[in-house]
């Protein structure tokens, strides 16, 4: 859909939580079951990306309901003022059943984060992302993860696997390590750690939500990103 066709930003939820979903197919290259669908409502439509319960791959260090977890990152990014992450939500009348649904980014796939690094233009955005995911306990930041939208916009999708109570920081985005976090963005880590949104009560565990807030806590009072431990799995596989 070109991005003149498109419905504004304050419609989005709408679509999301209200429309009607129809599946387009499947997206390539994904490990758990995700698919392209079109909300429509009103005769609006937007293209979202649908996670459902139904295909997430069991794993072992992380229980079931990732979809989830894809819903409180948003809720975390929107809650912080950051905006970093798509409008996501979970739905229970979708197609496959429970899952999340997330805004599509139509975005420059030849970019990722690796390319953006390259211009400085970039480093705000994405060091903020990098706090994002200290904060969020990414244990996925793929470069891949980072997309371009049209607008000159950097979006953080893919962050399932995140909120985790134990320390597990496995990111492409170190080359901002030992950097201060600005005193604005410092701000609003101490505020969500002291009163955290009572929508992530309810899309993460008790030991998750309180884990979050300490890991906000600290970052905020600490005040510089964390610099990478080569003697520690970092990194995600693959980079990209």
């Amino acid at each position: 859909m070109p991005e003149d066709e498109r419905p504004p930003a304050s419609s989005h939820l709408t679509l999301l939580s209200q429309g009607e979903i129809e599946v387009v197919g499947r997206l390539p290259w994904s490990s758990n079951g995700t698919f392209l669908v079109t909300c429509t409502l009103d005769g609006a439509q937007l293209p979202a990306v649908y996670k459902p319960l139904r295909g997430e791959q069991e794993l072992w260090d992380f229980p079931d309901g990732l979809f989830r977890r894809e819903a409180a990152a948003w809720v975390l990014s929107e809650s912080l003022g950051w905006g970093l992450v798509p409008e996501t939500i979970v739905r229970h009348d979708a197609p496959f059943g429970v899952g999340s649904l997330q805004r599509f980014v139509e975005a420059d796939f030849a970019q990722h984060y690796f390319t953006l690094v390259e211009d400085p233009a970039n480093h705000a955005r994405l060091r903020t992302i990098g706090a994002f995911d200290v904060v969020a306990n990414n244990t996925d930041r793929k470069s891949g993860h980072c997309l371009l939208a049209g607008d000159g916009t950097i979006w953080a999708i893919d962050n399932g696997l995140c909120f985790h109570p134990d320390p597990k920081l496995r990111t492409v985005i170190w080359e901002f390590g030992g950097l201060p976090v600005d005193e604005d963005r410092r701000g609003d880590l101490h505020r969500v750690a002291m009163s955290p949104p009572d929508a992530l009560a309810d899309l993460l565990s008790d030991e998750e939500l309180a884990a979050l807030c300490r890991r906000a806590a600290t970052l905020a009072d600490v005040g510089t990103l964390p610099v990478v431990d080569e003697r520690r799995r970092c990194y995600p596989w693959p980079l990209v």
